[in-house]
């Protein structure tokens, strides 16, 4: 079932998976409009599409994900909506009530334009935080949509991810303004990895100013499974197209698809690793102090900032629940995305991999090159 077409609307359109999305819809899909919304889209992000644009109109939609005005002007006209816009944040450095505003309020206020613009389709990107892991570490391999798991959010940016992912569910089946229904579906991604990961990218700055060595902050046996970026796109569009075909559109309307690829599982550290070492960075062979002293550590840091938060706001570098999610073994399959929504990783882990150092390669300093 192609989108050919059809008008869509992309939030988060100049964010590391938006731009990917953007890309793979004008090389493929044949549609009638692409909608970029974001809060700024410099002028140069719509150049670098020319060359893949076709006979597609690319339409710039800058402004706040709360405006309702706005997103209903943005949504006039549209059949699908991807909304990939979201603060992410894990160390607390965003305020709360920003955070909520943008990621549960942004959410609520863009399905109710959806509603009131007679959108039929909408794709809400969600994360695997939303699942965990809780504060106590406790592991899930291989886990699928079925797993019943205690999920005790403590991160301000997994609570308001799973409030919005709710939401979005919630609102599948609601009647639009024409009388027809939306449908929605949610597509929670693991780590998502690729060119222009700027988590990558930090890493890889910390790693020099230490010499060419990178920091251990996992242990070897919390292994995850990242997503690579060409993948999450591939799944979208793949949600897109089921949730436009009659026979698909409420079996999978109102449910959500953990989306994972073929990369092996490794702990986040050693997979830090394995993207740069091929550029010359080695890794600390063991944590920096023994687990249950940096807990110690960042509960007393988390201590110290709070009784400072009246006079000063410090945000600690590390903090219990970060910790937790570095060092918990958190692995999930997408076989339920490939038997509902047809999702098959296009990219191998070894093509993924090469794409991924070439772009890390291009951003090493002058100096190192």
């Amino acid at each position: 079932m192609s989108l050919r077409g059809d008008v869509c609307v992309v939030t988060g359109a100049c964010g590391f998976l938006g731009k990917r999305l953007v890309r793979l819809l004008l090389e493929e899909e044949k549609m009638a409009e692409i909608r970029l919304l974001d809060k700024h889209i410099p002028p140069q992000i719509v150049q670098t599409l020319e060359d893949c644009r076709g006979d597609t109109k690319v339409s710039v939609f800058e402004g706040d994900i709360r405006d309702g005005d706005f997103l209903r002007k943005a949504c006039r006209g549209a059949s699908v909506v991807f909304h990939i816009a979201s603060i992410i944040d894990l160390n607390g450095s965003v305020e709360d009530s920003e955070m909520y505003g943008v990621n549960v309020k942004g959410t609520q206020m863009l399905l109710e334009a959806c509603i009131q613009e007679n959108v039929v389709s909408f794709i809400y990107t969600s994360s695997i935080e939303v699942m965990g892991p809780n504060a106590k570490g406790e592991p899930i391999i291989n886990g699928n949509e079925d797993a019943l798991y205690n999920s005790s959010l403590k991160f301000a940016y997994s609570k308001t991810k799973k409030e919005a992912e709710q939401r979005s569910l919630q609102a599948h089946g609601e009647v639009l303004q024409n009388g027809g229904r939306l449908a929605t579906c949610a597509l929670r991604p693991m780590y998502i990895y690729g060119e222009g990961c700027r988590f990558l990218l930090g890493h890889m700055g910390d790693g020099i100013r230490n010499k060419d060595v990178l920091y251990r902050m996992s242990a070897p046996e919390a292994r995850v499974n990242p997503v690579y970026v060409g993948n999450v796109a591939v799944a979208h569009i793949q949600a897109a197209h089921s949730l436009k075909d009659p026979q698909k559109r409420n079996m999978i309307g109102g449910n959500f698809y953990f989306i994972s690829d073929d990369t092996p599982p490794v702990s986040y550290s050693d997979f830090n690793h394995a993207m740069m070492s091929p550029l010359g960075f080695n890794i600390q062979e063991k944590l920096l102090l023994p687990l249950g002293l940096l807990y110690v550590i960042c509960y007393l840091l988390e201590f110290l900032c709070m009784m400072l938060r009246p006079f000063i706001r410090i945000v600690p570098p590390l903090n219990r629940q970060l910790l937790t999610m570095l060092n918990t073994p958190f692995t999930f399959s997408y076989q339920k995305a490939k038997r509902d929504l047809g999702y098959i990783p296009r990219y191998t882990w070894e093509e993924a991999r090469k794409r991924t150092i070439e772009w890390l390669a291009s951003q090493l300093p002058q100096e190192r090159k």
